[in-house]
């Protein structure tokens, strides 16, 4: 049988599973995001309370991600994924319905180490599922359901506001649900899915020589840069340059990360297949390089059209720099890498909540141009690192 007459490769039925899974999960946090400020300032808080209620979602996820996988090991991704749907679930419907700010604050809090439970156990039995060959492809389709959830999420969020302050909660309970259900039905335990004809004798490497790998900690850098650039800075500082400085309505921000998500979305296919067949290093070496590039750029622009530009060629770089280290991530850890992927996480979660406040800090005291700046750099550190990486041979 010759090479063309060979059965090409497909995603185990795990990774669409967890794609779907993946879309109702963002389309209901889409749905609150765009209410969660308006809602906490309805408690007659300030806005140092409105960032603690944004901020405990983060920093429980980062608090709960290192108990994850003896979780895991426990119990199963599968159980591991449900549980942890389900605790944001109710936590999401509860926070419709509390009484005092405190309630809201925790409730929050709750939220987040549910989503580490599902974050960290989904990744884990993606990468567990899914050949070194296809494996960006797999992410690339996972992401996809974020993205396009994403993009849906806050449409319905501003309708569903119109009714009621509350209503956005029950409804990201209401996908949840769904999600969770799916997951309970459609997933298999990794034992029995495709990770076992994949590696059957595949065995769980020693954290130690995963931590050793440049591969891993190449990975983890880039996740950094992405969770204090993409997550942080650019989140929160891009909305305030478009209003106090371009001096344009706020319905510019929805309109610019849209084009760029859609943008992100397109490029996904092409990115994956780049990173499965030439490899990890130059995809992330490449994209984080482009990124810094961008991302320095966007405080100088002059209108909201070059801006828009600039965002859309952020994210198409940011198809790469969202696959590529996790491709990697699964390369050097093996197909049965909890604690790994869980230290992955956390990379992200930290430069998410550290990097907003430092990016604040230095639009107050220096200005917008050095805030970028920082980010880039960070960017452009994880590209220099990538350099550490071992070539490929071309797949």
């Amino acid at each position: 049988m010759t090479s063309d007459q060979l059965p090409k490769p497909r995603l185990a039925r795990e990774v669409y599973v967890l794609g779907v899974v993946a879309f109702f999960v963002m389309v209901g946090f889409g749905v609150v995001v765009p209410v969660l400020p308006v809602y906490v300032r309805s408690f007659d808080v300030g806005y140092l309370e409105v960032g603690a209620v944004l901020s405990a979602f983060a920093l429980m996820r980062l608090v709960a991600s290192p108990f994850v996988p003896r979780l895991i090991d426990w119990a199963g991704e599968r159980t591991i994924l449900a549980v942890g749907i389900g605790i944001v679930a109710v936590s999401s419907g509860l926070a419709g319905l509390a009484d005092t700010y405190p309630q809201l604050l925790m409730l929050r809090g709750a939220g987040g180490i549910g989503s580490a439970m599902f974050s960290v156990s989904a990744m884990t039995l993606l990468l567990a599922s899914t050949p070194s060959t296809l494996r960006a492809r797999a992410l690339g389709f996972y992401q996809g359901g974020f993205l396009i959830g994403g993009m849906a999420g806050p449409a319905i969020g501003g309708l569903l506001a119109t009714l009621s302050l509350t209503a956005p909660f029950f409804f990201y309970a209401g996908t949840l649900a769904i999600a969770g259900l799916i997951g309970v039905i459609m997933l298999r335990p990794a034992r029995g899915s495709a990770a076992a004809t994949i590696a059957p004798t595949d065995a769980a490497l020693p954290f130690r020589t995963v931590l050793a790998d440049p591969r891993f900690r190449a990975a983890c850098l880039a996740n950094f840069a992405q969770g204090w650039t993409s997550l942080g800075v650019r989140a929160a500082l891009i909305p305030v340059l478009i209003v106090e400085v371009l001096r344009g309505p706020t319905a510019w921000t929805g309109i610019a990360f849209a084009c760029a998500a859609v943008a992100q979305t397109l490029a996904l296919a092409p990115a994956a297949r780049f990173i499965d067949t030439v490899g990890r290093r130059p995809a992330i070496i490449g994209a984080f390089a482009a990124a810094s590039v961008v991302i320095m750029a966007v405080p100088f622009a002059p209108n909201i059209w070059v801006l828009g530009g600039l965002l859309c060629l952020y994210g198409v770089a940011a198809a790469f720099m969202g696959t590529a280290p996790g491709a990697a991530l699964g390369d050097a850890a093996g197909s049965r890498g909890g604690r790994p992927v869980a230290v992955f996480s956390m990379f992200a979660d930290a430069g998410a909540i550290v990097g907003p406040l430092v990016a604040g800090w230095l639009v107050d005291t220096v200005s917008y141009q050095a805030a970028f700046l920082v980010g880039a750099l960070f960017l452009l550190g994880a590209a220099g690192y990538a350099l550490r990486m071992p070539r490929e041979a071309r797949r």
